[in-house]
């Protein structure tokens, strides 16, 4: 299986994990579409929500939550978005199931802040303990 995260949950290819269980992986997005913009993954690879294990499902759902909890206080942000893209159609690039956590500002906040991926990816642990 050519699988990139399927790679990453085996140690192939590096990330700035945020979050790891027995069953989840969570990692920051390498092309965030706002700081902390967290992929929370099952480690069983499956595609898609039409194949996922609802054990799987539930898993990576939980851990989202937790997630957005850390990112909200960590980056002090006005609202999470929890996404899951199914599908080519509906734009689902990555053939392994995910869940985008992504942070969302209030009109006028400070969107731009450009930090490295690492301390985004430290804040947000510091914030799960």
């Amino acid at each position: 299986m050519d699988c990139i995260f399927c790679k990453i949950v085996a140690g192939e290819i590096p990330c700035d994990r945020i979050y790891e269980d027995t069953e989840v992986l969570a990692f920051l997005d390498i092309h965030p579409k706002t700081p902390g913009h967290t992929l929370v993954i099952p480690k069983t690879h499956s595609e898609n929500i039409y194949d996922i294990h609802s054990q799987s499902l539930t898993a990576i759902m939980s851990s989202a939550q937790k997630i957005a909890c850390a990112i909200k206080t960590a980056l002090a942000v006005d609202g999470i978005n929890v996404i899951m893209n199914n599908g080519a159609a509906a734009g689902q690039i990555v053939f392994h199931a995910h869940l985008h956590v992504i942070a969302r500002f209030a009109a006028g906040s400070n969107t731009s802040r450009h930090e490295e991926l690492g301390i985004v990816a430290s804040k947000i642990r510091e914030a799960l303990l």
